[in-house]
């Protein structure tokens, strides 16, 4: 796999670790916290998730295809939790975590018959 192939892939989770990571800080500050705990949550778990798997196709690693179908799970649920609520910073997640999951699960499926 060549990781200069997959930028775009690579750029999403970037953008979604971003976006995550500004959702967890500003779901912090809302009024209602405790109705934000899900999101909050599953806003690491994505960063993380993300993170990992932009590391992994950077470096070629023979789990970058593992690694980018889990992350695309991940980011599917953190786009829906993001998609319940109305704050703009949850809406700019929503939006990250469905791009980036959708680019994931294209990269993870173009390659899955690699041997890992």
């Amino acid at each position: 796999m060549d990781p200069e192939k997959y930028q775009a892939c690579i750029e999403a989770c970037h953008a979604c670790v971003t976006a995550c990571e500004n959702c967890a800080a500003s779901c912090l500050e809302e009024d209602d916290v405790e109705m934000m705990v899900g999101c909050i949550e599953l806003d690491r778990s994505c960063a993380d998730i993300c993170a990992l798997a932009a590391r992994e196709m950077a470096r070629d690693s023979d789990f970058a295809v593992r690694v980018c179908a889990i992350c695309a799970e991940v980011c599917e649920a953190c786009g829906t939790e993001c998609g319940r609520h109305k704050m703009d910073h949850c809406q700019h997640c929503a939006a990250a975590c469905r791009r980036c999951a959708k680019l994931c699960l294209e990269m993870s499926q173009a390659h899955s018959s690699q041997p890992l």
